[in-house]
């Protein structure tokens, strides 16, 4: 049990009557540092809590999952002197050769599937902003997206084999076309002048992956092929690996090799496709919100930087008013130590105060942002223990040398001093 000492406890009592005394320096002095901290903590917070949505996002699909497109990012000078075979582009027949290939050799959910983005969905007189999509999908994709149905039914097989004309809408659109207390399924909706009946509804998803398939519907592949792609159209094969005898580098290199076989590629030419992981894809992506951690903490230690800059100034200025009580304490005989602590004690409660207000408006702003975002709740302790770390370096930094200078006061000096 840590025991306060009579002389500790007399410090403290002066240096919280000094803070009293001297409201308003001490005031703006605690904002600063109350400022520089919820900066610091709330960006932090915010940038966590969507670190462990995007995780969350990231595990719902699996470690091994990939998505092999088209290598758009391949530029001619990249080509020359070789071969081209293919276009850009991945056909629907390479596709789904693909997905029958590869599914006799690994276990897993292959999904075949492509997005036409800038859509407006309409039912009666409402419609969505033209930011929604159209979804061709197979009957694995939301199997493979890990998406739950809330009421209705997914997409069968047999809706895609007979080109039904039916759809699962998301239920962020649902949401902007129908009264929460209205029945979805069974309603008919239109988009690009092509009425689909809804077969099911999206569930909400918990954390923050709005927008996307949950702004869109999903329509059986077949028919949309037949109503709005052209032969030029790209289609995307998105893998999930069930299978423990192979790694995840063993199951890339087989799919690369399989895909290869379907392109009709030599050992000589060059990979005109693009295979993206989900551990390559979290790892950008925790790179990117790192920068953002960065950025977070050097704005913060700036407002800090100058925080302590103006703890110090109040702190020799403290010393310079309270010249003539530093020499009576010193006559009754407090020792220079007493007058050091009393100044160190003094800056290092300023700090703590506005480091415990900083915390808090930090912890509440950060996950305000959060909820904005609709990303999880989080408590950043490694963070906020940091923070109190930092303003008490910040506080013991500021004031060592007031503290210093009002130790090193000649009594008799200072007792003359008015």
């Amino acid at each position: 049990m840590i025991r306060i000492t009579p002389l500790v406890r007399e410090n403290l009592n002066v240096a919280l009557r000094s803070i009293k005394s001297n409201r308003l320096r001490s005031a703006l002095t605690i904002i600063m540092i109350a400022v520089g901290i919820t900066s610091l903590l709330g960006i932090l917070t915010a940038t966590e809590a969507l670190k462990v949505e995007v995780k969350k996002s990231f595990e719902r699909l699996g470690a091994k999952s990939f998505y092999i497109q088209p290598d758009y990012y391949r530029t001619e000078g990249d080509s020359k002197g070789k071969r081209i075979r293919n276009n850009l582009s991945i056909s629907y027949l390479q596709a789904t050769t693909f997905k029958s290939l590869f599914a006799e050799q690994v276990s897993s959910v292959i999904s075949v599937y492509t997005r036409l983005n800038g859509q407006t969905i309409k039912y009666q007189d409402r419609s969505t902003n033209p930011d929604a999509a159209i979804y061709l999908v197979d009957e694995d994709y939301i199997e493979f997206a890990n998406l739950k149905i809330n009421s209705g039914r997914a997409l069968s097989e047999n809706d895609i084999k007979d080109g039904l004309y039916v759809c699962v809408i998301g239920s962020q659109a649902a949401n902007k076309l129908f009264d929460p207390r209205e029945e979805v399924v069974g309603k008919n909706v239109s988009v690009g002048g092509i009425s689909y009946r809804i077969i099911g509804v999206l569930e909400k998803p918990s954390g923050n992956m709005m927008g996307g398939v949950h702004n869109s519907i999903l329509i059986p592949l077949s028919n949309g092929r037949a109503r709005f792609v052209s032969e030029n159209t790209s289609w995307y094969i998105a893998v999930k690996p069930y299978t423990e005898q192979m790694s995840n580098a063993q199951v890339r290199e087989l799919a690369e090799q399989t895909f290869r076989s379907v392109r009709r590629l030599s050992p000589y030419d060059q990979t005109d496709f693009y295979i993206s992981y989900n551990e390559s894809m979290m790892q950008s992506t925790d790179k990117t919100l790192s920068i953002i951690t960065l950025i977070a903490g050097i704005i913060g230690l700036i407002t800090l930087l100058g925080a302590a800059i103006g703890l110090m100034n109040i702190m020799l200025v403290s010393v310079k008013e309270r010249t003539a009580e530093i020499g009576v304490r010193k006559a009754i005989g407090a020792s220079a130590k007493i007058i050091r602590q009393q100044f160190l004690f003094e800056s290092i409660v300023i700090a703590q105060i506005g480091c415990i207000i900083g915390v808090v408006l930090g912890f509440l702003a950060g996950n305000w942002v959060a909820s904005l975002m609709q990303a999880s709740f989080v408590v950043p302790w490694l963070w906020i223990f940091i923070a109190i770390v930092t303003c008490f370096i910040v506080g013991i930094s500021s004031g060592y040398l007031p503290a210093k200078r009002a130790a090193a006061l000649d009594p008799i000096e200072a007792l003359r001093y008015e």
